[in-house]
């Protein structure tokens, strides 16, 4: 939202000429704006509105947009254009508002400066001390709102929270977890095809079906015909009979004759009216044991659907420490992303042991970015529950506005489900199409990983995100050729619902 369509509370009373101006503009312009000791009260308060406009499509404000002192406002603008302000303002519009407070707050210096320096003297001060407090403040600035922009809507913050999220640890946890995220765009890819809202020529794949429960044989028929003459149905030619409501218009003229009346009633007393000729035919399709046998026909394959609702399930137990900790809240920022990129909705299901579960919406707000935040700078332990979380998120995938939603589960497979929760699982595949997509952090699939998930992608060097710094990661390394070890050296211990995705790939690296 940019800073226009913010306005200030409305007024009890419409405010005189030109006080009236401080509606459409934000609260926290209106004391600097009424305040400054340059020019006009009006002059200033137009000018304040035409640099929040500006700045908040990413432009520079115009020369004649001035404050009402064009010497001071002329020598402050080159500078933020010089350091590059509205490109940051367009980026995060609670800038808008701060560059043009600070503006303010500058031209209001000037006189501070006098009779000690000149007034060109004041101003060079001035233009001097607001370049060298915006370089401070604006060092490292662009990437963080970029990464920031990526994230949501924050038009609610002020630019004083909005600095302190930015410099807080969790933040810098979220900006490495970005960086890592960077190394893993097939990652990135899946997160984004995730949901099942809109069509897709190539989208995940659906969970399988067994051929049994969806084929059936095609039973030879024949069509047998039955003609039905005199009943309602198409007009095959005209005859005569008795039936007065099949007659000709002609027929039915000679009862307005005096004379032709009579013959009318010998015709219909003889049957001999010229009427029309109807006939029906029925279809009857019966099974015809001599024609030859057809193939059985082949399932119907779902529709390919992609870029839907998100439901988040996030394995925070103790096993999750150290590299898979740090792909874990990569993913996390993925999947923010691309719910921030097409509006889709993402909802936070983090859970370790029994009891120790938390559900948000990571929404495109402040909300969602404390929820962010208070992930980033969670730490990982205890055990793992996974029965809670699943059967969490798959009552919120009931509710209509996540129906459409794929469930990905971002775990090391160090768990195991309940019959009763895979029950469930199974019931919302068949009744809502749901998919639930597994990101292995971790060596092997274990048989908790092959019940619940349908797909498992694996993020194979997941050791190279040990360090805890960026750029201080160790290098890939991955102990094992395939994550299917289970399979490989004891396929009879695979249920039957483990075994049914053998043949589904996916690696990630």
């Amino acid at each position: 939202m940019t800073a226009e369509a913010r306005p200030g509370p409305r007024f009890a009373c419409q405010p005189e000429a030109p006080y009236d101006r401080l509606a459409t503009l934000p609260r926290g312009t209106w004391l600097p704006g009424i305040v400054t000791s340059v020019g006009t009260v009006g002059a200033r308060l137009d000018a304040v509105r035409r640099w929040l406009d500006a700045l908040g499509r990413g432009e520079l404000p115009s020369p004649d947009a001035d404050f009402g002192d064009a010497a001071a406002c002329q020598a402050l603008r080159a500078i933020v254009g010089e350091l590059g302000l509205p490109a940051l303002c367009r980026l995060t519009p609670a800038l808008c508002e701060q560059v043009v407070r600070t503006v303010l707050w500058h031209l209001d210096r000037i006189v501070d400066h006098q009779p000690r320096q000149c007034r060109a003297q004041a101003i060079d001060t001035v233009a001097a001390e607001f370049r060298e407090a915006w370089r401070v403040e604006t060092a490292g600035l662009e990437d963080e709102l970029r990464l920031l922009a990526g994230l949501g809507d924050f038009d609610d913050l002020r630019w004083d929270s909005l600095r302190g999220h930015l410099g807080s640890r969790p933040w810098a946890e979220a900006r490495r977890a970005a960086d890592r995220l960077a190394r893993l765009p097939a990652l990135a890819a899946l997160i984004r095809r995730l949901g099942r809202a809109e069509r897709a020529p190539s989208a995940l794949p659906a969970p399988a079906h067994t051929p049994e429960a969806g084929s059936r044989a095609r039973v030879p028929v024949r069509a047998v015909q039955t003609r039905l003459p005199d009943a309602p149905g198409a007009i095959v030619g005209v005859r005569g009979s008795a039936h007065i409501e099949r007659m000709l218009a002609s027929e039915a003229a000679m009862l307005r004759h005096e004379v032709l009346k009579k013959l009318w009633r010998a015709r219909h007393a003889e049957g001999r009216l010229l009427s029309w000729q109807t006939e029906a035919v029925l279809v009857d399709w019966r099974c015809d044991p001599s024609a030859p046998g057809q193939a059985a026909v082949a399932p119907e394959l779902p529709q390919p659907l992609e870029r839907g609702p998100i439901v988040l399930c996030l394995d925070t137990s103790g096993s999750m420490r150290g590299a898979p900790e740090h792909v874990a809240k990569a993913v996390v920022i993925a999947a923010l992303r691309a719910a921030h990129e097409a509006g889709r909705g993402c909802r936070l299901v983090a859970f370790g042991g029994p009891g120790e579960i938390v559900e948000r919406d990571l929404q495109r707000g402040a909300a969602g970015l404390q929820a962010l935040l208070d992930l980033m700078g969670q730490a990982f332990d205890g055990g793992t529950d996974i029965q809670t979380p699943v059967e969490r998120a798959i009552a919120g995938v009931r509710d209509a506005r996540w129906r459409s939603a794929d469930l990905l589960l971002v775990s090391d497979g160090e768990f195991g489900c309940v019959p009763q929760t895979l029950e469930q699982l199974d019931a919302a595949r068949a009744e809502l199409g749901l998919r639930v997509q597994g990101i292995l952090v971790g060596d092997r699939e274990t048989l908790g990983m092959l019940e619940v998930c349908d797909h498992i992608h694996w993020v194979r060097d997941w050791r190279r995100f040990a360090g805890g710094e960026a750029g201080a990661d160790l290098p890939a390394f991955s102990p094992v050729h395939s994550k299917s070890l289970t399979a490989l050296y004891f396929p009879n211990a695979l249920s039957a619902r483990a075994a049914r995705h053998q043949a589904n790939g996916g690696e990630i690296r």
